[in-house]
């Protein structure tokens, strides 16, 4: 399965829903851990990794 932005499990860009579709979790489980890595980490730049991965990551063109 190719890695893409979901276009139905998407709350701002679709990218925590296209990351959970590719790693087969459920869509609240990857920003639940999205939020605690960018809460509890101040090494991790968690807006920055999303707004890469938001332009990096094609859409779903099935969607």
């Amino acid at each position: 399965m190719k890695l893409t932005r979901s276009t139905k499990n998407r709350v701002i860009a679709g990218v925590c829903g296209g990351l959970a579709r590719y790693l087969g979790w459920s869509p609240f489980r990857v920003r639940l851990v999205y939020v605690l890595v960018s809460i509890l980490s101040v090494a991790f730049p968690g807006i920055l990794v999303y707004l890469l991965l938001w332009f990096l990551m094609p859409k779903d063109p099935e969607n």
